[in-house]
């Protein structure tokens, strides 16, 4: 298992996290204080980290995150690694609806012009939080 060494992410956790890609994430629960793990998809651009999901419905990870920012991210495809990182929501609907474009055309292979045509349901519905690794 790979894990920070010092205060720095080792090599090969940090190529692992700029791939992006389905992972695992240990939220604390906001109302029962218990640790709350799920398989999730996350984003890497331009050096920052995202999370999100399709619109709709409300996510307990997105609110768990909120109410308590500190989560891990545990890497388990090619590599296996527990990533303590900070999230936040990004207020921002232009900048969310920047990156949830970028997702949708870059990682889930959406047409870019139906991912274009939908985005303002993205933005007004999918759950987005952003996250960097704890120094």
């Amino acid at each position: 298992m790979h894990l920070f060494v010092g205060d720095s992410m080792d090599t090969a956790v940090r190529e692992a996290m700029n791939l992006g890609g389905i992972a695992d994430i240990t939220t604390i629960g906001r109302k029962s204080g218990l640790p709350r793990r799920i398989e999730i998809y996350f984003h890497q651009f331009d050096g920052v980290y995202y999370l999100t999901g399709q619109p709709g419905r409300r996510r307990d990870w997105e609110a768990n995150i909120k109410a308590n920012p500190e989560f891990t991210i545990h890497l388990k495809r090619g590599i296996q690694a527990d990533v303590p990182v900070t999230g936040e929501h990004e207020p921002d609907p232009d900048k969310r609806g920047r990156i949830l474009l970028r997702a949708l055309v870059e990682n889930w292979d959406s047409d870019p012009e139906r991912a274009k045509a939908s985005l303002h349901k993205w933005v007004d519905g999918a759950p987005f939080i952003k996250f960097q690794p704890v120094d």
